[in-house]
């Protein structure tokens, strides 16, 4: 119904950037919010970063300052601009999506992305 594709994951040395990108499709009627969150080995899932579709955004605590997030509601896209990358910062970025989807209901669907592995190392 609904599938979340992620990018632009990959190696890169301490105090590096890199920018993921996330692109949903499928039956949509609107998106309310989408957001990252990442998994180190061994961890929990956090939050990175998330925007609602007024522009609202929220950030963990790990990222504030360096991770910036930004959608284009034309192309139902989500982006995260990595700055000033650690070696903690390694882990695996989920995207998500809530979504509203109309089928033979109006429906609210959360969607996961399959994941994008971000390795912070010399």
């Amino acid at each position: 119904q609904v599938q979340l594709v992620e990018s632009g994951g990959g190696l890169v040395q301490p105090g590096g950037s890199l920018r993921l990108s996330c692109t949903a499709s499928g039956r949509i009627f609107k998106i309310n919010n989408m957001g990252w969150y990442r998994q180190a080995p061994g961890k929990e899932r956090e939050l990175v970063a998330s925007i609602k579709s007024g522009g609202r955004t929220n950030y963990g605590d790990a990222v504030k300052g360096r991770f910036t997030i930004s959608s284009d509601n034309s192309k139902n896209t989500v982006y995260l601009q990595l700055h000033t990358l650690k070696p903690e910062d390694t882990a695996v970025y989920y995207c998500n999506a809530e979504t509203v989807v109309v089928d033979t209901a109006i429906r609210i669907l959360e969607v996961w992305g399959q994941g994008t592995l971000v390795t912070v190392s010399l």
